[in-house]
């Protein structure tokens, strides 16, 4: 229920050939306060994600720049980097995740939005504001009833600061707008 795990059978990853050995050459390390995970050989070579309960984004943020900065002074001590493209950005196996390859989002009830907009309709809306709307069980997962997760559409040609304003300004105007919804229902 946490979401920690990998999900074996995404048809994506079946066709990329990214499944050929699960689960074997994949982990999960996870701090002791569950705020900060790093995923090995998932999707990405390396997935880094930090979350917590509650709407301090900049408390998440800050958090993930101090769990990148540790890895990276890691890595630099082995004599290694990430790799990165001038161009491109990030490199990773994932091509919706090249740049910076910042995916900030935010899980969020929107019963009115929906009920007003159907499902389609609401990720739709989504898309003209910049952002993606998806299931709380990923971008295969499919709706799980009113809760979405609601992060930044693009990642390459924004800076990671641009990524998360964009992601917060759209969840704020969607609460205003799920609660317009409600008013307008009485």
């Amino acid at each position: 229920d946490k979401h920690f795990l990998f999900v074996s059978g995404d048809p994506n990853l079946i066709v990329g050939g990214m499944e050929d050995d699960w689960p074997q050459n994949r982990g999960i390390f996870i701090n002791k306060d569950e705020t900060f995970l790093v995923w090995i050989n998932e999707e990405d070579q390396l997935r880094i994600i930090s979350m917590r309960k509650g709407g301090d984004v900049k408390a998440v943020f800050s958090l993930l720049m101090k769990g990148l900065n540790t890895i990276e002074a890691y890595l630099k001590k082995q004599g290694k980097e990430f790799k990165k493209s001038d161009k491109l950005g990030y490199i990773t196996s994932c091509p919706s995740n090249l740049g910076t390859g910042m995916r900030a989002s935010v899980h969020m009830d929107l019963p009115n939005l929906k009920k007003k907009l159907g499902s389609d309709g609401l990720k739709s809306h989504c898309k003209e504001m910049k952002l993606q709307a998806r299931g709380t069980r990923g971008e295969s997962g499919g709706d799980t009833g009113v809760t979405y997760d609601i992060s930044n559409r693009h990642r390459l040609g924004y800076t990671e600061v641009e990524l998360v304003q964009t992601m917060i300004d759209g969840v704020n105007k969607l609460y205003e707008e799920d609660q317009a919804a409600a008013k307008e229902e009485k």
